[in-house]
């Protein structure tokens, strides 16, 4: 029975549609109007698509082959940049109600897990940046829209649907893994386990192998840098993040919306009337507990909230008229507050100096992935000041001789700094540039020997290493930038001990 009143119509193309175009129409706008610029997190993906070995990659290639079509269709804009992470919401509010309606959900019900998609800060954050996070959101998303199907209907499609998920999700981020193995667990402890003695879940396996096989092949090929990756991770980042920290941001991201995503995952686990999604609810459950258990980031766990938003509709729906009525009215009007309030939390819309203020109401929002305090959050600080060292790289190039800006190399320290002089540096007149951090080791050092060095954010000392004579020419600053970033180094090196090239092996490992 459908308590709210609402209609129960299976179809309803018009509200989907409109909910769906509201999410295109924010980020669009969004990203012409932005005062911030390219994430560094971003210049990185778009360097991997510049220099894209689909077979042999140090990360899962997905993100390089979007980067790759966005700018092919609209160039070197921010707008390219920001495309897909639009869209990539859009589907997300899209499967959500999807969801809702395979669950049994009215309009009214699929609305309302709509909306929490839609004005959640964690989604909104997602959808703005071009990262593997609202890719994989994506595809979880999709893989629990299968596991709903076949909850459903039993009808097979659902399970290569189901492949065909986690083989894209295996090409975008190795986190997939944690999400296959909660598939699992959660077929086990429900009474879908009996669909294992079927050929189909290992279909949907061998699915999910063939379209992930460039970021398994990658990894074999170069000796599983993922370790080396994770390794670094944990030690600089991951080891900060306690089980009390993970769930209390669970609400920090979700605001009233996580109410809703509690009461989907009860219904999932313990309704009468939901037993046929019960391995649904099973698989958001181990997954969670998994990133608890492994110290995974807050917003490791978001892609399981879409579905579990679903569930909550409808478990909310399923209330007695005259108390459903009043507990929609009250969780929509505080969803919709909540995104309000969030707003600029979620998208970059507040110029640097009225968003610190902003942001000091919300207390922990600056602190960075290192544990530093800023006064911008982490996300906005990382979209500042990047074409201004790439300007300032540019002036100290063009002021040496032409017989050494012919021999000289463009170094960089870290990703962000090398993924910019790489984005913008041949706007600028520079030669490709060189860096021994991340991905951008396995680039390799170019032809030019390196007979003079244009470096930025490298210490002098670590320089002296490798050249006989340093100085540091100028130092670019940057007001709201993270730490490293707001005063950094040019240093010219010359007379070099060895060839860049001679050098390179034993610089491999620098995450």
């Amino acid at each position: 029975m459908d308590s709210i009143t609402l209609s129960r119509t299976p179809r309803v193309p018009l509200t989907m549609w409109a909910l769906v175009g509201l999410t295109l129409l924010l980020h669009f706008v969004v990203a012409f109007v932005t005062p911030y610029g390219i994430h560094r997190d971003e210049f990185l993906y778009l360097s991997l698509g510049k220099h894209l070995r689909f077979w042999a990659m140090d990360v899962p290639p997905g993100i390089a082959l979007w980067a790759n079509a966005a700018r092919a269709i609209f160039g070197d804009t921010l707008f390219a940049v920001r495309f897909w992470p639009a869209v990539c919401h859009a589907v997300l509010v899209l499967l959500t109600m999807l969801t809702a309606r395979r669950l049994g959900g009215s309009t009214a019900a699929q609305v309302l897990a709509a909306t929490a998609v839609l004005l959640s800060s964690l989604f909104m954050r997602a959808g703005t940046l071009f990262q593997p996070v609202v890719f994989d959101q994506v595809w979880w998303t999709l893989g629990l829209f299968a596991l709903v199907g076949l909850g459903q209907t039993g009808r097979r499609r659902w399970w290569l649907l189901l492949g065909v998920a986690c083989g894209l999700g295996l090409l975008n981020k190795l986190s997939i893994l944690f999400f296959g193995l909660a598939v699992l667990a959660g077929l086990l402890f429900s009474p879908q386990r009996r669909a294992l003695l079927t050929p189909w879940p290992y279909a949907a396996a061998l699915v999910a192998l063939v379209l992930g096989s460039p970021t398994i092949v990658g990894q074999v090929r170069l000796g599983f840098p993922v370790f080396g990756q994770m390794a670094a991770l944990k030690a600089a980042q991951l080891e900060r993040v306690t089980p009390a920290a993970f769930l209390s941001g669970q609400f920090e991201m979700l605001g009233p919306s996580f109410l809703l995503a509690l009461a989907g995952l009860a219904y999932l686990l313990a309704a009468r009337s939901a037993r046929s999604f019960r391995a649904v609810g099973w698989t958001c459950a181990v997954a969670f507990g998994l990133m608890l258990a492994t110290q995974g980031k807050a917003y490791y766990i978001g892609p399981i909230y879409p579905v579990l938003f679903a569930a909550g509709a409808v478990a909310l729906q399923s209330l007695p008229r005259r108390a459903a009525r009043p507990a929609y009215a009250l969780l929509m009007g505080l969803m919709v507050a909540a995104g309000l309030v969030a707003f600029p939390m979620g998208v970059p819309v507040l110029p640097p100096a009225a968003m610190a203020r902003y942001a000091a109401y919300f207390e922990g929002s600056t602190q960075t992935n290192t544990g530093e305090t800023l006064a911008l959050p982490q996300d906005y600080a990382d979209m500042l000041g990047w074409e201004a060292q790439v300007r300032a790289v540019a002036r100290v190039y063009h002021a040496l001789p032409e017989r050494e800006q012919a021999q000289a190399v463009v170094v960089a320290a870290n990703y962000g700094e090398a993924g910019a002089l790489d984005f913008y540096g041949p706007r600028y007149g520079l030669p490709g540039v060189v860096s021994a951090h991340t991905s951008f080791w396995f680039f390799g050092p170019g032809s030019r020997p390196g007979a003079v060095a244009v470096a930025i954010g490298v210490d002098e000392a670590e320089l002296k290493a490798f050249y006989g004579e340093t100085s540091v020419v100028q130092t670019v600053s940057t007001q709201w930038g993270v730490p490293e970033e707001q005063n950094v180094p040019i240093v010219v090196a010359r007379q070099p001990f060895r060839t860049i090239q001679e050098v390179w092996p034993a610089l491999a490992g620098q995450y």
